[in-house]
């Protein structure tokens, strides 16, 4: 059955992973044909009219989402990945989570200088991974012209971390 907005595809579950959170699971966008393909219409809707030269996505779901936006596009895709995936010479930005630390990686070859790219994952959160990676595309001189997520957990502040950069998201949960 198809429905009228895509919120109606994210299915929402309460008191997970901790009591007094919902959590906006993104799988039932994936296992619906209608709602996977509204999910990657309107993130790629954020995009028209906007010249830019390269989308990256973040691992894994930002694969997901991207890489059907490049296809469509018809521009390069670059895999933001975890520390020790990438098999060729990287750069690495490590950044802060709820219990700890991460790290992402980018191929040094991957952004070039000057190049205009585009970030796309599924979720800002706390907004940690996404300017990590913003960062790693800076390091190697590109431009990020704009972020686009599915959702947005607004109750987070994770555009906060993102003040100078182009967000938008397709949905807007106010909560955490």
């Amino acid at each position: 059955m198809i429905r009228d907005n895509i919120e109606e595809y994210v299915r929402s579950i309460p008191d997970f992973p901790e009591k007094g959170i919902i959590f906006r699971d993104v799988t039932s966008v994936l296992q619906d044909a209608d709602g996977l393909r509204m999910a990657i219409d309107e993130m790629q809707k954020k995009l028209e009219g906007l010249e830019f030269d390269k989308i990256a996505g973040l691992e894994s779901r930002g694969f997901i989402f991207g890489m059907p936006i490049a296809y469509n596009l018809h521009k390069p895709f670059v895999l933001v990945r975890k520390k020790g995936k990438l098999p060729c010479e990287t750069i690495s930005e490590s950044y802060d989570l709820e219990y700890g630390k991460a790290e992402i990686e980018l191929h040094k070859d991957a952004v070039l200088p000057g190049e205009k790219v585009v970030i796309i994952d599924d979720l800002i959160a706390t907004g940690g991974t996404v300017a990590a990676a913003a960062n790693l595309i800076e390091r190697l001189g590109g431009d990020v012209v704009k972020m686009v997520f599915l959702m947005e957990l607004a109750g987070l502040n994770g555009r906060d971390k993102l003040q100078k950069y182009d967000v938008e998201s397709v949905i807007s949960y106010e909560g955490k």
